[in-house]
């Protein structure tokens, strides 16, 4: 019996989206809208199909694996495949596509651009996120992985705020240098692999079996790791990731940090360490540097912020920080935590930048100086919105806590006094976040206010409404997601040679009760 091609159907599918839109009349603006939620809605559905024959006690393998060939002269393969991490955060991508459309139904009018070039952007990237995550070449990753940078540069370029042509320039230099970073270091790879095996690869599961010597490692693995540090970002790489926030439709916004930024980190616990075992271990110190100067910097950066999109782009810094820093520590908790923390964090700042963006349309403004009283005039819009920025700072029952807890208790098993300082950075989140929520919502109402911020309608209330359920889900039952993670942890545990410290008991003193 031939097993149905999941994962080529998923990819496929939002493409054949695309071409539906774009082939539909220019002017047909709401029919353009209906085509690609549809299609949205259905890729959806397949994955929640295809998710219900995963094997979770087999989670560590890749299923729903199928490979062709595609370039056989440098044994490049059309290979895919899902892991329980890769699944996930596929998962994360599809679920968010639908609702960035129906919540941003009305952020492009036509006005800057073609609405059904718009929508089948869209499309595009929700197809090379797919591929991103379910490539298991790696060559067919670093497809995906530049791929993705053409249908961004178009949605912030295009239909983006004023500066709109800056930061999709800057985030297109940052992306392409990293990217040939990248290339470098895949051309190495499959030297290396001709080398040992006698036959270039680029296949994952071969090459990470591989015993290569470790110089040759920090090479390889310094240009994969800086590739993934810009797509993340983590501190010093990040800078482009405030201006392209605050630039986009926030149903952009949702994408770039909810799902593409995933990327980096995925592409650290996935590609990094599995690849790379020794030289991730010579780098670790590096990195849980960078990942808790990320947490604080981000944090305290946000702080400062009067502009309410940038807040959020650099609270996204100090998280990602956050899930660097459980990916390097080297314990299962503190992975498993960082992998959860992922797609916590997706949903999370989804519902954040969703919510801002309702306000901002609204009201005309970023800033929050401009508001004030909102809750007065729109309690429901208040209340999603105090949920949404509860669960960024990791409010216990709030999904974020438990992924933020694990990697904080992972950490601690191995570095007490990183966990301690990174533990600051939870501090800081309650600070920026509350601070905002009273400069937004709190205070007296000004008549413009009064005039212009409506309370959610329906549509909003039905787009924003799955996001909370997940957040609260999560955080009183993470138990279903974990289970799906934690095998491929204990895989990427052994492949990098590490376990995790053994509890110290204090002796008992001889003649005394134990």
């Amino acid at each position: 019996m031939t097993t149905f091609p999941w994962l080529p159907a998923l990819f496929v599918l939002p493409l054949v989206g695309a071409v539906v839109v774009m082939l539909l009349p220019k002017s047909a603006h709401t029919l353009a809208k209906q085509v690609g939620l549809v299609f949205s809605a259905l890729v959806f559905a397949v994955t929640i199909v295809m998710a219900l024959g995963f094997n979770s006690a087999k989670a560590a393998d890749f299923q729903f694996d199928i490979s062709v060939p595609w370039i056989p002269a440098f044994g490049v393969n059309f290979a895919m495949g899902v892991d329980g991490i890769a699944l996930v955060l596929i998962a994360l991508a599809v679920s968010l596509v639908p609702v960035v459309l129906l919540a941003g139904w009305d952020d492009v009018d036509g006005s800057q651009g073609s609405v059904r070039g718009y929508i089948a952007l869209i499309l595009v990237l929700e197809a090379a996120m797919i591929g991103v995550f379910a490539a298991t070449d790696i060559f067919l990753f670093y497809v995906f992985f530049e791929s993705m940078l053409i249908p961004v540069y178009f949605l912030i370029g295009r239909y983006g705020g004023p500066r709109r042509n800056y930061a999709a320039m800057k985030f297109l230099v940052y992306s392409l240098v990293g990217g040939l970073l990248m290339l470098a270091a895949l051309i190495g790879l499959y030297v290396v692999s001709a080398q040992i095996t006698g036959t270039g690869t680029f296949d994952f599961t071969t090459l990470a079996g591989l015993n290569i010597d470790p110089a040759t490692q920090k090479w390889l693995f310094a240009g994969f790791f800086i590739a993934f540090a810009i797509k993340a970002p983590l501190v010093p790489f990040h800078t482009w990731l405030p201006d392209a926030a605050a630039e986009s439709t926030p149903g952009t916004a949702v994408l770039l940090v909810g799902v593409l930024d995933k990327v980096g980190t995925f592409g650290m616990l996935r590609y990094c360490l599995e690849l790379f075992p020794d030289a991730s271990r010579w780098a670790t110190p590096l990195v849980i540097t960078l990942a808790v100067i990320g947490i604080i910097y981000g944090a305290l950066v946000a702080i400062g912020q009067t502009d309410i999109k940038r807040l959020i782009a650099y609270t996204s810094v100090s998280h990602f920080g956050f899930i660097a820093l459980g990916v390097f520590v080297m314990t299962s908790r503190g992975q498993s935590g960082s992998a959860l923390y992922m797609v916590n964090h997706g949903f999370s700042t989804a519902a954040l930048f969703l919510i801002a963006g309702f306000l901002i349309s609204r009201r005309g403004s970023r800033l929050m100086e401009d508001f004030g009283g909102v809750q007065k005039v729109a309690p429901i819009l208040a209340g999603t919105f105090l949920i949404a920025g509860l669960s960024s700072l990791a409010l216990p029952g709030l999904s974020s806590f438990v992924s933020e807890f694990l990697v904080l208790v992972g950490t601690f098993e191995r570095y007490p006094w990183v966990a301690v300082v990174a533990t600051l950075g939870i501090v800081l989140a309650a600070v920026y976040i509350l601070l905002m929520f009273q400069r937004i919502m709190t205070g007296p109402t000004s008549d413009v206010v009064k005039e212009r911020v409506l309370e959610l309608k329906g549509r909003e209330i039905v787009a924003i409404a799955p996001l909370l359920v997940v957040i609260v889900a999560l955080g009183f039952y993470p138990k279903p997601v974990l289970d799906v993670i934690n095998p491929a942890i204990t895989r990427v545990m052994h492949s990098v040679s590490a376990t995790d410290p053994a509890p110290e008991v204090a002796p008992v003193a001889e003649g005394t009760a134990p």
